[in-house]
This record gives C-alpha cells, sequence and structure tokens, in this order.
C-alpha cells in the first residue's frame, strides 16, 4: 500500500492551519457585510468601496466577544493581515493600526493571490460543499480493519463521483487531486496510514468547512492533542469574561464537579487517535485543558437492549440543539451506548432541557446506540450546525 509520511503528514497539518485562517477570514468578512460595518466611504472627495475603519472593526470585536481586549483585536486583525487576507486600501501601511484608517478584505477588490495552496483549498472546499448539499451515498459509516468510522468516503467511489460531475477530465487526474487535497490536509486516511490512492481504502474530510470558527482561533499556533480517554471535545462553553474567567462548572450530580478549561469545536475527526482541544482563552498560554469528570457520573452502565425493552423505565426525549460560536454546551462519554457526562448550565443543551446521565439514542436520524463516544463525537462535529439529539433518561414513577 502507499504510505504517508511523517513529513507529508506535517506539511498537511501545516497546511490546514493556513485554511482555517482563511476560513475564519472570510466568515468574518461576511458577519461584517452583514453588520453594514463594510461599506463605501469617502475621504479627501474620494470614495472607497467595501472598506472598513481600523478603530472601529476593533470596537466592534470586542463588543461582540470575539476579542477581549483592544490588544487582541489588534493581533486579530495582524494575523488576517499577514495572511494577505486584508489590507490598508492605498497600501501605505504594512501592518494593522489602531487608527481611523480604512482596511479591506482582499476579496472584496479582487486582490486575493490565487497561488496553488489558495486554489487547492478553494477546489476542496467546492467539493465539500457539493458532496454535503447532494443527495447521495458517498458518506457513509463504513469500517476498515476492524473499526468503523463515520462519514467515509471511498477513494474509488470518490474518483468516480469526480469524473460524473466534471470536476475533473480523467481518473488520473482525478487520483492526483485527491493526493493533493490530502497533502494540503482537507482530507486524510481514517487511520492516517495511507496517502490517496484509487482503490478501497477509507477517506474522510479533515475540515469541517461549515463550523463556525471563533476568531480566538487565530492566535492558537499550533494543535495541541489530548489522549483519548479525555471527554468529546465539542462542548464545553466559555463562561463569562468577568475577571478574566474562561471556565465553567460541568453539571454533575456527583461530588466530582471540576471548573474546566472552556474549548472550542473541532474540526478534526476523533478517528484520528486525537480530541482537537483548543484554549478559548485571549492568551497565547499552551497549558493543557482539565479533565471533565474524569470519573462516569452514571451509577450503572446500561445496556441497548435494557434501554429498548418493552415496558421499560426509560423514556425517550428528543432535542433540537443550535450550536452557538463555541459549540453545543455538553459532553458525551462512555460506549454502547454513551451517555451525556456533563451539561454547561449557559449552553444550548441546558436551554433546551438536556440533562445528565441521559443516554444517546441518535444523532440526527442515525441510531448511535452500538457506537461509542468518539464516534458520536465525530457524527456531531461533520454534521450541521443545528444537531437533533434522541435520548432516553430514567422515569419517576
Amino acid at each position: 500500500m502507499d504510505g504517508i509520511g511523517n513529513s507529508t503528514q506535517k506539511r498537511a497539518a501545516e497546511l490546514e492551519r493556513m485554511a482555517e485562517v482563511l476560513v475564519t477570514g472570510e466568515q468574518l468578512r461576511l458577519r461584517l457585510h452583514e453588520s453594514k460595518v463594510i461599506k463605501d466611504r469617502r475621504h479627501h472627495l474620494r470614495t472607497y468601496p467595501n472598506c472598513f475603519v481600523a478603530k472601529e472593526i476593533l470596537d466592534w470585536l470586542i463588543e461582540h466577544k470575539e476579542a477581549s481586549d483592544r490588544d487582541t483585536a489588534i493581533t486579530i486583525m495582524q494575523k488576517l493581515f499577514d495572511q494577505s487576507i486584508i489590507h490598508h486600501v492605498c497600501d501605505e501601511h504594512k501592518e494593522f493600526k489602531d487608527m481611523k484608517l480604512f482596511y479591506r478584505f482582499r476579496k472584496d477588490d479582487g486582490t486575493f493571490p490565487l497561488d496553488s495552496q489558495a486554489k487547492v483549498f478553494m477546489r476542496g472546499q467546492r467539493i465539500y460543499e457539493k458532496l454535503m448539499n447532494t443527495e447521495n451515498s458517498l458518506l457513509e459509516m463504513r469500517e476498515e480493519e476492524g473499526v468503523t468510522y463515520e462519514r467515509t468516503l471511498v477513494a474509488s467511489e470518490f474518483i468516480d463521483w469526480l469524473l460524473q460531475e466534471g470536476e475533473m477530465p480523467t481518473r488520473e487526474e482525478a487520483e492526483r487531486l485527491g493526493r493533493r487535497l490530502l497533502e494540503h490536509g482537507i482530507i486524510q486516511h481514517v487511520s492516517n496510514k495511507h496517502h490517496f490512492v484509487d482503490g478501497g481504502l477509507l477517506y474522510q474530510f479533515r475540515m469541517n468547512f461549515r463550523r463556525r470558527r471563533r476568531l480566538m482561533e487565530l492566535l492558537n499556533e499550533r494543535c495541541r492533542s489530548i489522549p483519548e480517554n479525555q471527554d468529546s471535545p465539542f462542548c464545553l462553553r466559555k463562561q463569562g469574561s468577568e475577571g478574566g474567567n474562561t471556565s465553567f462548572l460541568s453539571v454533575s450530580p456527583t461530588k466530582e464537579i471540576k471548573v474546566v478549561s472552556a474549548v472550542r469545536r473541532s474540526s478534526m475527526s476523533s478517528s484520528c487517535g486525537s480530541s482537537g482541544y483548543y484554549s478559548s482563552s485571549p492568551t497565547l498560554s499552551s497549558s493543557p485543558p482539565v479533565l471533565c469528570n474524569p470519573k462516569s457520573v452514571l451509577k450503572r452502565q446500561v445496556s441497548p437492549e435494557e434501554l429498548q425493552a418493552p415496558g421499560g423505565p426509560y423514556i425517550k426525549k428528543t432535542f433540537t440543539i443550535m450550536g452557538d460560536a463555541v459549540g453545543w454546551g455538553f459532553v458525551v462519554r462512555g460506549s454502547k451506548p454513551c451517555h451525556v457526562q456533563a451539561v454547561d448550565p449557559g449552553g444550548p443543551a441546558a436551554a433546551v432541557g438536556m440533562k445528565v446521565c441521559q443516554f444517546v439514542v441518535a444523532v440526527n436520524g442515525m441510531n448511535v446506540l452500538s457506537l461509542d463516544y468518539r464516534a458520536v463525537s465525530n457524527l456531531i462535529l461533520t454534521g450541521p450546525r443545528t444537531v437533533v439529539m434522541e435520548v432516553m433518561e430514567e422515569g419517576e414513577y
């Protein structure tokens, strides 16, 4: 088999990081247009179309909780400047300054540099959106080497689809495209053992282009992974910013309630052997996150058969949870079935009534009673922002 070397994996991670900056910048651009922060402006009898004022954008970032203070907001905008996502309208300033200066997104004036890396990234995003917007059976749960993976692509079927959609003219060129997508961190082999080859191997999208990014993620220079036995990575939310507090208390019926570092939803698949935690703190600290209730909140594990037994004590509930900029506000743990380990009292999940100790039955209509928390986490991470959760809990009699 065609293996993938450490240097290729390292390069893919670097390019994935660059792509994340581009996605984050584009999401900000669209939000600023929607908020009318970007508009035509006049200065000295000249009109500058589609621009924003530096001082105003810094105020906007702080007001919308995208930055805790002005220095952090400047650092965020400088990051976009350094990546050629924004620039001064006359290119007279080579850095982002907290002044009444006009800046513009390069995508709004057609000056964004379309180098080979950007072109591959844009191609990957278009393919991702096509697959997500069409009725097809390409993305399915499949098994490779005895391990089950969510939302996988069979390489040969993916190539067939690329040819059918007119993305590439020949099979050989489609395979080369698949290799470029992998080398740029857009897709990956499910266990990271192989490069992209035309055949029966399974691949997944490494990037979730639709995930709402937080601008604070721009300050996380590198991905920090933690062991697989931690909680699911998509859920804990930032509490209030008073006193610099960036944690919340997990809701648990036990006495083992612990303060947990705030984390964000991750684009990384849990099948990669890591859970993709990132700090939401405005500092550049690389301290690892704290475990959330390392011991299970369950008094005892329940089997899928027991949950579904006719006349049993368990009742089903359905929650529709719309994730915010940070996540959905809950943690799942355990295996077959997994359960709700913690709920952020100020998060979206708590708002609709989700509670700890509930067993997860289905996610967006897919039965998950036979899956562990890593598979369930991946299913939520790679799905839509609004997730429909079916759970079962012990009824009160």
